[in-house]
């Protein structure tokens, strides 16, 4: 049916059968409008037979209007919204925690322009300006989105940068003036960026010490910011639609420049602090923690979420706190109380595990950032990574203490554009006019000039392979396209996204939107595979990720996996659960692929999923072979141990595709760096199940249970 008649035909509820009923049709419409007109008519030029006068006679009816009324049709009382139902079991819902804007130091020295209010705008679908000069756009938009600029001077280089502003004034502010002017937004302002931001914030803090730069304007500026910030969460909030939250950035580092950054989302905004945790309050994470019990106790919920702990050089996951005591059940109750989250993934690299931590899995090195942030110095492994994390959680439990490091799983993006840049093949990078370009990225080859004539000048900052020159200015060539914070949730709110993430039921991807589920009970069946039920059932029967498995005896349990592709990307290749375990006090873990695609089985002799075939053609970055769009398994540990403590995590791969850098040099006619993967595969990540041995069989020792999980 036409766009126009069915618009039309609104009322009606009997569809058009032949012509002569369309033609009837149109000559009622017709004898409707000629009436619609004539009345309207009347009422404009005042004809004794207005609409007016027949509503004010009582006595005079017309078409339908009883004598004595003067409604033309009787009031409908349905309700109708848009807003879909809730879930009962539950929704995947797809977005990213960590966005900068104009109001982070960092990224608008960066050239970052856009305002919270873009970033929102962009995550539900608009095209967005990217400092470089061209336009980004989502394929789809998100469905939840948190700007988190930094806490530490919010707002202040934009200040600095306005010459009509009083911070302006000082002499710190003279290098940023005017630096996002039209006329300074060329690759040519790079070195003079470069030195305003690495001049600002000490000098800042400097000022600010010495008593030359007043605290309460930078307070000021800080709360307006911050006001600002939380406004715009709250006019693009659409619940059921879209859901924002009032969000920062706490960085803090360690003294060795260990990365120990934290994303704060609260829960709500119409009762919040009036300004943001920094580290000018406390270098100390546990100072944020107090600072957010505090809060808790005036009826402000919130919560922390660790990332890039890649780059923490080992200190992101100690075995001691800050001050270097062993860590006790205080310590670890109010850390797991303030960060049940981590995040996983993200642009600044993949924090699963590391080939040198994990020398048996085959899929460990993938997209590792080997420095410590903002530095070119390597970061420790042991102690910087998720997995290792979780295994020093089960050796702290053994030694009686509660387990610090029980924390669910996201991806999110850190993009300092304010736009997320998570897909291979349109990757823009998060700096900026720093990294906009393949040539900056490291991704081509630099240009004759700039190679001959930045390595002249600095020959650090520029990088030879296969005879060519690259920049090497940052570490931007390590850089991921990723990632993305998925939730199972009931509704798209922040109500109830929020309680999915105090319950840890999230997931993690690389970038697409795989949805994995993960269950685990003493109580399945087969048949729950084939069954429409099968999420009802598994919630009845089991618990799903993120929570604890109590023990049944000697039972072993069973769990459940189920994965889905998404559908704009690469098909599923495989689905693995990844075990770890302590035995004789020593870190353990397993990788066990337990679903794969094409039909294929389970190699019993290796444990691996056959070839399936599936390949790319670097000429054009074509994929070949098939894969699958779901799949479904249910898995029993064969190393099952009643009395041994583990978690299980679900780890799901693509097929192979092509990394960013490769789809870079493809489309300016280069050769692919030879020193960088050409490939991967994107994944995802579901948020673990610890299961518990039943008490009788418990070893002496445990950590006792504790209810920590705050306000769900």
């Amino acid at each position: 049916m036409p766009r126009q008649e069915r618009a039309l035909d609104v009322g009606s509820t009997a569809p058009y059968h032949s012509c002569t009923d369309k033609n009837e049709h149109a000559r009622m419409l017709k004898k409707s409008a000629l009436l619609c007109v004539v009345l309207l008519l009347s009422a404009c030029f005042g004809s004794e037979n207005s609409l007016d006068e027949m509503q004010k006679n009582e006595d005079v009816g017309f078409a339908g209007v009883a004598p004595g009324t003067n409604s033309v049709f009787p009031a409908n009382e349905e309700i109708i919204t848009l807003r879909p139902p809730p879930n009962p079991d539950r929704n995947a819902y797809f977005g990213d925690l960590h966005v900068h804007t104009a109001y982070s130091f960092d990224a608008y020295v960066f050239g970052t322009v856009s305002t919270p209010d873009d970033a929102y705008r962009y995550a539900k679908g608009q095209a967005l300006m990217h400092p470089s000069g061209y336009e980004v756009q989502l394929q789809k938009p998100m469905d939840f989105y948190a700007v988190t600029d930094h806490a530490m001077l919010m707002g202040l280089v934009k200040e600095a940068a306005d010459t009509d502003s009083e911070f302006s004034r000082y002499a710190v502010s003279e290098p940023l003036h005017n630096i996002n002017a039209p006329g300074n937004m060329t690759e040519y302002s790079l070195p003079a960026r470069g030195e305003a931001f690495a001049g600002f914030l000490p000098d800042v803090v400097g000022g600010l010490l010495d008593g030359d730069i007043d605290m309460s304007m930078v307070e000021t500026v800080t709360r307006s910011a911050w006001r600002d910030t939380i406004r715009a969460a709250n006019e693009a909030y659409i619940p059921g639609s879209f859901t924002t939250f009032a969000a920062f950035e706490y960085t803090t580092s360690s003294e060795d420049q260990g990365n120990l950054h934290r994303n704060v989302i609260f829960r709500d905004s119409d009762r919040l602090p009036a300004i943001p945790f920094s580290r000018f309050n406390s270098l100390n994470p546990e100072g944020l923690w107090q600072w957010m019990d505090n809060l808790r106790d005036q009826g402000v919920e919130s919560l922390a979420i660790p990332h890039n702990s890649n780059g923490s050089n080992g200190q992101m996951f100690k075995m001691t706190d800050w001050a270097g005591d062993p860590l006790d059940d205080d310590y670890a109750q109010q850390r797991m109380r303030n960060e049940p989250l981590v995040e996983i993934t993200q642009i600044k690299g993949t924090s699963e595990t590391h080939p040198l931590l994990s020398k048996n899995d085959e899929w460990a090195n993938f997209e590792i950032a080997p420095y410590r942030v903002a530095t070119k110095l390597h970061s420790e492994p042991a102690g910087s990574y998720v997995r290792d994390a979780y295994l020093r959680g089960l050796h702290i439990q053994a030694k009686g203490v509660f387990n610090p490091y029980k924390f669910g799983l996201i991806g999110s993006s850190d993009t300092h554009d304010a736009a997320s840049s998570e897909d291979e093949e349109t990757f823009f990078s998060k700096a900026g006019m720093l990294d906009g370009t393949p040539e900056l990225r490291g991704s081509i080859p630099a240009s004759f000039l700039t190679g001959t004539v930045v390595k002249f000048l600095d020959p650090g900052l520029v990088t030879e392979v296969d005879g060519n020159n690259y920049m090497a200015s940052s570490s931007f060539e390590y850089w991921s396209a990723s990632g993305m914070a998925g939730v199972w949730a009931e509704e798209n709110t922040r109500d109830s996204i929020y309680r999915a993430f105090r319950r840890k039921e999230t997931f993690a991807t690389s970038g697409p939107r795989i949805k994995v589920r993960f269950f685990a009970g003493y109580d399945f069946t087969p048949a729950m595979l084939q069954s429409p039920q099968l999420t009802q059932i598994a919630y009845q029967r089991g618990v799903t990720m993120g929570s604890d498995l109590p023990g049944k005896g000697e039972d072993a349990p069973t769990f459940l996996v189920w994965a889905a592709a998404d559908p704009d990307n690469t098909p599923l290749q495989r689905v693995q659960i990844i075990k770890g375990y302590l035995e004789d006090s020593a870190h353990q873990e397993r990788i066990y692929d337990v679903a794969c695609s094409n039909n294929l089985q389970v190699d019993a002799a290796t444990g691996r999923c056959p070839d399936n075939g599936a390949g790319v053609d670097l000429g054009d970055c074509s994929t070949t072979g098939t894969g699958a769009g779901e799949l479904k398994a249910l898995w029993q540990d064969p190393d099952f141990d009643a009395r041994q403590d583990a978690f299980y995590y679900v780890r799901v791969l693509e097929n192979p595709s092509c990394r960013w850098s490769t789809w870079d040099a493809i489309r300016a006619g280069v050769e692919p760096r030879s020193d960088l993967p050409k490939t991967l595969q994107e994944r995802a990540w579901s948020s673990p199940i610890w299961y518990r041995p039943d008490p009788s069989l418990e070893r002496p020792g445990a950590q006792k249970e504790t209810d920590t999980a705050g306000d769900a």
